[in-house]
């Protein structure tokens, strides 16, 4: 279950890679290769849209569900795991339940970021990936990011 906004900003709003600085550098300087977890070819959910503005602003968005099914262009992974190339930013797209097991697998596969999207919250995920030298951020989307911090395309 995610925690609403105000208790997942109590439990990591101090650390600084929380912050427009943090959020700015994985949109503009951490990468341009983005494995979407929870993107599929369903055009009703979350994942297929953002996706979109990601590859708007530029990024490769590689989709990673069970199906492994190609989405706006690009071959489906079953598993971060299983994709052949490095990966930049992990986003992620399933509930908070499922959410720290996908943050442990992308220190696993040497991702620089990740990010969890709105109400993906797992404060103890977001501590081990923080300990493993990775940028997060949690709670927040990048096409709502984009545009209110005016980041370059």
């Amino acid at each position: 279950m995610s925690a609403d906004r105000s208790t997942a900003d109590s439990t990591y709003a101090s650390d600084a890679s929380s912050d427009d600085a943090t959020i700015r550098r994985i949109l503009n300087d951490t990468g341009d290769t983005w494995a979407v977890v929870g993107l599929s070819g369903n055009r009703s959910r979350a994942a297929f849209g953002v996706a979109e503005v990601l590859q708007r602003f530029g990024k490769r968005v590689v989709p990673v569900h069970p199906k492994a099914e190609t989405v706006h262009g690009e071959p489906g992974y079953a598993s971060l795991a299983d994709i052949p190339f490095p990966i930049d930013v992990v986003d992620v797209f399933v509930n908070s339940e499922l959410a720290g097991a996908v943050a442990d697998e992308a220190v696993a596969v040497g991702a620089k970021a990740v990010w969890f999207q709105l109400g993906v919250v797992d404060p103890d995920a977001y501590g081990r990936t923080r300990a493993a030298g990775l940028d997060m951020v949690m709670d927040r989307c990048p096409a709502i990011e984009i545009p209110r911090l005016g980041t370059r395309a």
